[in-house]
């Protein structure tokens, strides 16, 4: 009797902290903002204005209900688990059983990790150009550089999630500030150029369908959302989920609202013809507007939301990165010897080790594969993100109370980002 009025209080006191919005909802509201806007943000406006004003519109009104629905999805999934502290890949075992358990969580690692590695090479390339261009500084060496560069965003990532939110926090405001203050500064330039380019009905579905995947995968947070569900079940218990969406429906407001202003101000202001030659020259958008205008400013602004942006997604990837190799190396122990007792504390040790010099290797190489293995994983991306949750409310006791509608809209537009990433890369 007392352990149940012990549950009752504990639940009760979860209800009581998730009627408001607290500095927890804010700094987790920033951080996933973070995870989810890297450096590709400055790709962004041309891949997806390319086809067209119409296409982007439409693109507009779907990305903003897939980007909330999908990572809330995923959320319930993590916290649909028995264990009170259990990540992903302990729920994906519990619900799919260890042999789907290790193949869905070594695809979980397999999808997060490269990514991880792609900005331990553009914090590195980054740094270098800001210090050569901008600062007329000789660059250090690079096995120097990207050793100082990875080595103290993993260290950072070890002192505590509270040190985490805060240093995420600190440096996704800069960011914010800088989309929004350059998407104002040009909208004294926008022309009509755009809406007077010839659409047809063929051209505008085959520009959702192949850029819709451009958008799940710039607006993704999913590498967060394990650490996410885990602190707000620990903090709520029971009324984590409410909770827990309301700052996953903030996070899609501001994601939409910033990202898409900066993406619409930069279509808005250069003509078709502009963003096909950028697109041919592999040009981020501030680059381009540093030929035709100002270019010590937008070339400044160019390096500091790269710097920026790379350093919120590296943490968030981190997280999720960390959380897959410990789920596979604890299944492969667990799979010798199932009494075995896990020393948590040494294996992420281990981790760290093994993330911090493999990133490290790869940034000083300057590995020029990863393009590659970004398209390669994003399908897996999506199937996770999108396909699983609403899977398991279709399958999984647990999950069943969130089988609705909105999950046929979910799977359908998680269909078409699957089947568009690959289609990207036939075509």
């Amino acid at each position: 009797m007392a352990q149940q009025d012990v549950v009752q209080g504990y639940a009760a006191s979860g209800a009581e902290s998730a009627k408001s919005w607290t500095k927890r909802d804010t700094e987790w509201t920033l951080a996933l903002f973070g995870t989810a806007i890297g450096a590709g943000v400055l790709f962004l406006p041309i891949n997806a204005g390319l086809g067209g004003i119409w296409p982007l519109i439409a693109m507009t009104l779907l990305i903003g209900p897939m980007t909330f629905l999908a990572h809330r999805g995923l959320t319930r999934f993590v916290l649909s688990g028995s264990k009170r502290d259990g990540d992903i890949t302990d729920v994906v075992e519990e619900h799919f059983g260890p042999k789907a358990g290790s193949i869905i969580t070594f695809g979980y690692f397999m999808a997060i990790f490269p990514i991880l590695m792609i900005y331990g090479i553009g914090i590195t390339n980054t740094v270098g150009s800001l210090i050569e261009h901008q600062l007329h500084m000789p660059v250090p060496p690079r096995w120097l550089l990207s050793l100082v560069l990875v080595g103290g965003l993993v260290a950072v990532m070890n002192c505590g999630q509270n040190l985490i939110l805060k240093v995420t926090n600190a440096i996704v405001y800069p960011l914010i500030a800088i989309l929004f203050g350059v998407s104002l500064y040009l909208i004294p330039q926008w022309t009509g150029a755009q809406f007077d380019a010839p659409v047809t009905v063929d051209s505008f579905f085959k520009t959702i369908f192949l850029t819709i995947p451009v958008l799940v995968f710039a607006f993704n947070h999913s590498p967060a959302i394990s650490s996410f569900a885990q602190t707000y079940r620990k903090e709520l218990g029971d009324a984590a989920e409410p909770q827990a969406s309301k700052t996953l429906k903030r996070t899609a407001l501001v994601l939409v609202g910033f990202t898409m202003l900066f993406v619409y101000s930069c279509v808005l202001t250069l003509s078709p013809e502009q963003l096909l030659a950028a697109k041919a020259a592999n040009l981020p958008i501030l680059s381009v507007f540093a030929q035709t205008g100002n270019a010590g400013l937008f070339g400044w602004l160019a390096q500091i939301v790269a710097i920026v942006a790379i350093t919120s997604s590296f943490f968030g990837h981190y997280m999720g990165t960390r959380e897959g190799l410990n789920g596979l190396l604890i299944k492969r122990i667990k799979g010798k010897n199932p009494n075995a007792k896990v020393d948590v504390k040494k294996l992420d040790r281990f981790t760290m080790a093994f993330i911090t010099l493999v990133v490290w290797a790869v940034a000083y190489f300057n590995v020029s594969v990863m393009g590659m293995i970004e398209s390669m994983v994003a399908p897996i991306i999506a199937m996770i993100l999108f396909i699983m949750p609403v899977y398991a409310a279709k399958k999984i006791p647990a999950m069943r109370k969130y089988d609705s509608a909105w999950n046929i809209f979910t799977a359908v537009m998680g269909t078409i980002a699957i089947t568009g990433f690959i289609a990207s890369q036939l075509l």
